[in-house]
């Protein structure tokens, strides 16, 4: 028999997300707030329900926190090897600023989720201006406060196939979003429970790495047990990649490792 589910009580109280702030106070208070915040949480509970009742994959607080934690790696990775911001080139604010919008639209980019998948992304964007200013109101001042809110809210739009991210920042929550794929965890969705191109793409995925780069400021690499995983890197991760605004500082390097099959291959590259 199988056991009850959480109550949403239950399931909100089991939530907390976890990022290295890296001395960034205005990121500790941005998730200090985004913790403490029962109506996300409830939202993130819906976002995994639906996901559940459509027989996707995981859409719930984990997922958000993989992609939290992948998009800071990264943009600090490319700060570093000098790229500027969108919050220092438009705004003249500060890298740290740059943290909290790549914070707010990983952690409120699915929540259109909670009421559908279809255009899930537009949803998206009407719950997250109800929720911004709770989030941020002990963060920023207005009119700065605005300015992050709607900085965010670029990025949650920005993740959609088909997006067009204008800014860093959004760029970064776009690929993010992407690199969650270790061990069965695919951003494309199964069309089915059966065994298919999609499920057997996903479980060929061991680890994904993100580290500096040689020829360009940050290297993707992508360790496979089997070639099928080619398949969920070119339908997913090239498809975020493409248009990100990122494709001239990112390579994707996949690996596969496998008894009957040990190869390099370059799977995407621009």
């Amino acid at each position: 028999m199988a056991d009850p589910p959480l109550t949403p009580r239950e399931a909100v109280a089991a939530m907390r997300i976890h990022a290295p702030t890296e001395r960034n106070p205005k990121l500790s208070r941005f998730l200090e707030n985004a913790n403490a915040n029962d109506k996300l949480k409830a939202r993130w509970h819906m976002q995994q329900v639906t996901a559940t009742r459509m027989d996707m994959n995981d859409h719930s607080w984990v997922h958000l926190q993989i992609v939290l934690n992948r998009a800071l790696h990264l943009f600090r990775l490319l700060h570093r090897a000098g790229l500027e911001s969108s919050m220092e080139k438009d705004f003249d604010l500060s890298h740290k600023d740059a943290e909290v919008v790549i914070a707010g639209g990983c952690l409120l980019h699915d929540l259109g989720m909670s009421i559908h998948r279809i255009d899930h992304e537009v949803y998206s964007l009407h719950l997250a201006a109800d929720l911004l200013p709770e989030l941020l109101g002990n963060v920023y001042e207005e009119p700065e406060r605005t300015v992050v809110a709607a900085e965010i809210t670029h990025a949650i739009i920005g993740h959609r196939k088909g997006g067009r991210p204008l800014t860093l920042e959004a760029g970064i929550v776009r690929v993010a979003d992407a690199l969650d794929m270790e061990q069965g965890r695919s951003r494309v969705a199964f069309e089915t429970s059966l065994p298919n191109i999609h499920s057997l793409s996903a479980a060929a995925i061991d680890e994904v790495r993100i580290v500096p780069g040689s020829e360009r400021a940050v290297r993707v690499e992508v360790a496979m047990n089997n070639s099928a995983g080619v398949f969920q890197l070119d339908e997913l991760m090239a498809t975020k990649l493409r248009g990100s605004g990122l494709e001239p500082h990112v390579e994707l390097i996949a690996r596969i490792d496998a008894e009957h099959e040990k190869r390099l291959l370059k799977v995407y590259q621009i």
